[in-house]
């Protein structure tokens, strides 16, 4: 199986060879704590103008038109990337909506190659989750798919095309979902979307199908043995060298371009952090006590107040975190570290009226890692570790070489010739996740439904019940999940590192008692990883 590794590329300096056939940048309305900026189209002798993405806007409703696009992304001053956009933004437009809200979202093709969306964590009916060959064929050039489903669970989520998604996702296609709790009782609202790219200038920009962007096989990298040596900058990402990503972004921007976040003293302020990226980020809110009240939208159970500890945000993961504005001056939220890629992630909390520049010189600082083990109280487990399971699986993670190729593995299977999980409706399932790789980090994502943490290395938790859509596995670690079959339908098991996904470690979640009426269409190049 190939992995087809995307590269992306910033031009520096001149823009003519972007501005052919280019057109202007959409208006969208700005949003509060994403992309404020709008950037002017230069142009050059002879030809349109280079057509840039606009501000990420909020939506808010119950009926969008999403259109897939290509456009141009300014990163930081003089630094444009070549991207696909949903809305001519990225991240896309953030979708809010209220719980309760019958949901309809038109996703229109305006580029050259089939996509489609996932709603990330989101427990759509199974013929709405997005996935190309399994339910759904990929929304060709031109056409439009229309996706509808009830908004019954509150949370941050997010959405990303699911179509050859290791490249789409990279190149910038995807958004925030956010379904409101009725009552909101918050000063502020914002959402920070994570992510990486590469900014290499020796890259072959002829290909005017991936715009300036290469594709390279996972083959033609540097490997040796089943896993790649890798410092703590790119460890978990074994078999591709994941130090290629070198600029790192929040909301689409890098360093000081990034929007600041401003607060008034008093204001009780939420923040919603989402990783879109390939990598684990370690962010760090400088200045103030803050609770974590969520993870993956799903709410903690009396959080605690906690300081100076560092998120580790995985690829998939989602969390949201609560503080007070009671310290005027302006804070970083960074992610924490010395090196220069993360350097650029940080966000500045600015107090409005307030001139300060408080110290947030402590990157190079050994800081705790944030950890559910025993934060919050537990509050009606849905399971318990001692109870009978209607099944009990075992997925040993690992990275392996098989014929001459670096593939990542599911009880030394790779897709489509792993083990599918059988299960009926009303089924109790516990999962046992085993990471075998020696350095590979594999968020395990699963689609339609929610599971419970319920250990790690044999302890069991203690604090909160932890409910998630997506567990990040270190090397080395055990953890034990369980979920309720309770969403009918064929879903998708997988790595959220999406280069393991696509080299290999998918599986299913199939009900037996369900039937679809999807019949693939020979003639739709169908790509689900």
């Amino acid at each position: 199986m190939k992995l087809m590794l995307l590269k992306r590329f910033i031009v520096i300096g001149s823009l003519a060879i972007l501005a052919t056939g280019c057109t202007n940048a959409i208006k969208n309305n700005a949003m509060e704590g994403m992309d404020h900026s709008n950037t002017n189209n230069p142009t050059s002798a002879g030809s349109s103008p280079v057509k840039f993405t606009s501000s990420t806007p909020v939506v808010n409703g119950k009926e969008f038109t999403i259109t897939a696009q290509e456009s141009n992304l300014e990163v930081s001053k003089g630094k444009i990337l070549p991207v696909w956009t949903f809305n001519n933004s990225v991240p896309g437009p953030q979708i809010r909506v209220k719980v309760g809200d019958n949901v309809k979202i038109n996703l229109k093709n305006e580029l050259n190659q089939p996509v489609s969306i996932h709603w990330h964590g989101y427990p759509v009916p199974n013929n709405m989750d997005g996935i190309p060959g399994v339910t759904q064929d990929a929304v060709e050039p031109g056409k439009t798919f229309t996706y509808t489903f009830k908004a019954n669970v509150p949370g941050t989520y997010w959405y990303h095309s699911h179509q050859d998604s290791v490249n789409q996702v990279d190149k910038g296609l995807y958004g925030s979902l956010v379904v409101e709790e009725l009552k909101n009782d918050y000063d502020r609202d914002y959402t920070l979307m994570l992510d990486e790219w590469m900014s290499s200038s020796d890259m072959n920009t002829s290909d005017s199908d991936n715009m300036g962007m290469k594709e390279m096989n996972h083959n033609e990298m540097n490997m040796s043995g089943s896993d790649m040596n890798m410092d703590e900058n790119t460890t978990g990402m074994g078999g591709h060298d994941m130090s290629m990503y070198d600029l790192y972004t929040i909301n689409g921007k890098s360093g000081t371009a990034i929007d600041k976040l401003m607060v008034k003293e008093g204001d009780k302020v939420r923040i919603r952090l989402i990783n879109a990226g390939y990598i684990s980020h370690q962010m760090h809110l400088h200045g103030h006590n803050f609770k974590v009240i969520a993870s993956d939208g799903q709410p903690l159970n009396e959080p605690e107040m906690i300081k100076d500890q560092l998120l580790s945000i995985a690829p998939g993961e989602r969390y949201d975190i609560e503080f007070t504005a009671d310290n005027p001056g302006s804070w970083l939220l960074e992610e924490h570290g010395i090196e220069s890629p993360k350097q650029n992630m940080k966000a500045v909390i600015q107090y409005e009226g307030s001139k300060v520049q408080n110290d947030n010189s402590n990157a190079s600082a050994t800081l705790p890692v944030f950890d559910f083990e025993k934060y919050g109280n537990m509050s009606d487990p849905l399971f318990s570790l001692n109870e009978i399971f209607d099944q009990n699986v075992t997925m040993n993670l690992n990275t392996e070489m098989k014929d001459g190729e670096m593939v990542y593995t599911i009880n030394g299977k790779v897709f489509p010739d792993t083990d599918v999980i059988k299960v009926q409706k009303g089924d109790k399932v516990k999962v046992t996740f085993v990471n075998q790789s020696k350095t590979d980090d594999h968020p395990m994502h699963l689609h339609g439904q929610f599971f419970q943490v319920l250990s790690k290395n044999g302890q069991s938790y203690q604090g909160s019940t932890i409910i998630k859509d997506t567990l990040n596995v270190k090397p080395g670690e055990t953890y034990v999940v369980a979920f309720e079959a309770d969403n009918p339908g064929n879903w998708m098991f997988h790595c959220h590192d999406l280069h393991h996904a696509s080299a290999g470690m998918v599986t299913e979640v199939m009900y037996t008692d369900y039937e679809s009426n999807y019949t693939p269409d020979p003639s739709v190049e169908n790509v689900a990883e």
